[in-house]
């Protein structure tokens, strides 16, 4: 990274997204709504502002900006449109891979083009049978010549359906070193998109299927060494996936109490506001506090990740936190809005519907709470952000 943004550029970012997600994306949403489908015009339009550069270094046409400023872009836009911050979080997971793990031709021939907005990463681990469990999974790729040839199938891929550069992850033998991970351009032979089906929300996002049928890919587009793709699978959940997708929820919150605020404030009861009601006003005072914390939780985290320093258990708990509250939030406003907010001229059922996306990727709060509690029993095996800044930290040196 090229350095990070000091607060006052962070506050200008802040502006800059939220000036472009009022402007350019909320009127888009009841057509997303409508259509159920992803939009691919405006993930390119988001794309074309160079955000999804915020973690690649200006050497590599980004913003060299940090996790902190992908932090806010992510809940910005997630602020207006849980899906287009979807669209985004899951194009920063395809950029992780690349920056980390990629050979500096891949870097030279790839980031670039991410940075400005022509290229839109994914990254490809879950499989049908295997779920989260990495390495239960039986796609292949075996050596034949200067090629690898891929054979299986991906589901649950963020971006899969507007994504032009896959990040895949799949079996070349047996055990934990037994994964690689390859990169995998869409207009490959062999490799095809699967129908998209109609999903409870993040509508204008596609998270499908990836089917590779003896793809060809050359050995220039392997991700590091063979057998080291379970670092990259690792590496991208553990600090980029629970990362993101806390800065979505966030967003998403912040939204919740936006708009619970206005209608209790447009609503009245007994001649006054709805928010007179004591038991009313002690909920706002809830959702206050809880996005106070979560939001907390998050920019530490983040701020932890952008220093280089040890943080795997306060990005589990920032994911824990945030998606825990957000989703408490959201049914609390449901509660406050009452028959109201089960009507689509409101948003807040869209709010509640999305929030519930964002709980089972890079691990449900269950599994959250297991590692965490191997954190307080000493038991924890090691730490993916000590090793990555270090790897970074040998990179900078070569």
């Amino acid at each position: 990274m090229d350095g990070y943004f000091a607060g006052r550029l962070h506050h200008q970012l802040r502006d800059q997204v939220r000036l472009f997600a009022e402007s350019e994306v909320r009127p888009r949403v009841p057509a997303m709504e409508a259509a159920r489908t992803v939009h691919g015009e405006l993930s390119r339009l988001i794309a074309r502002q160079g955000w999804l550069g915020a973690t690649i270094g200006k050497a590599h046409g980004g913003m060299g900006a940090g996790h902190l400023a992908k932090t806010i872009i992510i809940e910005e836009l997630s602020r207006v449109s849980g899906a287009m911050g979807a669209m985004v979080q899951a194009s920063q997971l395809g950029v992780a891979k690349i920056v980390h793990f990629g050979s500096e031709e891949q870097k030279k021939t790839w980031l670039p083009a991410i940075a400005a907005g022509e290229c839109l990463p994914t990254i490809a681990v879950t499989e049908p049978e295997s779920g989260g469990h990495v390495l239960g999974m039986t796609a292949t790729a075996v050596r034949d010549g200067d090629d690898y040839v891929l054979n299986g199938q991906k589901v649950y891929v963020g971006n899969s359906h507007v994504g032009d550069l896959h990040g895949v992850v799949v079996r070349t033998g047996p055990g934990s070193q037994g994964l690689t991970a390859f990169l995998v351009e869409s207009s490959r032979p062999g490799f095809h998109i699967g129908e998209q089906k109609p999903t409870m929300g993040l509508h204008g996002f596609s998270f499908g299927e990836l089917f590779f049928d003896d793809c060809r890919v050359p050995v220039d587009n392997r991700l590091g060494a063979e057998g080291s793709g379970l670092a990259v699978a690792y590496s991208s959940s553990v600090l980029y996936g629970r990362a993101n997708l806390t800065a979505v929820a966030l967003g998403l919150h912040q939204a919740i109490l936006e708009e619970t605020s206005r209608f209790c404030a447009e609503r009245r009861r007994y001649g006054k506001p709805l928010h007179e009601l004591p038991s009313i006003k002690l909920k706002l005072g809830q959702l206050q506090s809880r996005l106070m914390t979560a939001r907390l939780a998050a920019y530490h985290a983040v701020h932890l990740l952008d220093q280089g320093l040890p943080c795997d258990a306060e990005l589990m708990n920032a994911k824990l936190v945030n998606v825990e509250s957000a989703l408490d939030s959201a049914r609390n406003a449901m509660e406050i809005h009452a028959a109201a907010g089960l009507f689509t001229d409101r948003p807040i059922e869209r709010y509640l519907r999305d929030a519930h996306h964002i709980f089972a990727p890079a691990g449900t709060s269950d599994i959250q709470l297991l590692r965490l509690a191997e954190v307080a029993l000493g038991t924890a095996k090691g730490q993916w952000s000590e090793r990555l800044s270090e790897l970074t930290r040998m990179e900078a040196l070569v």
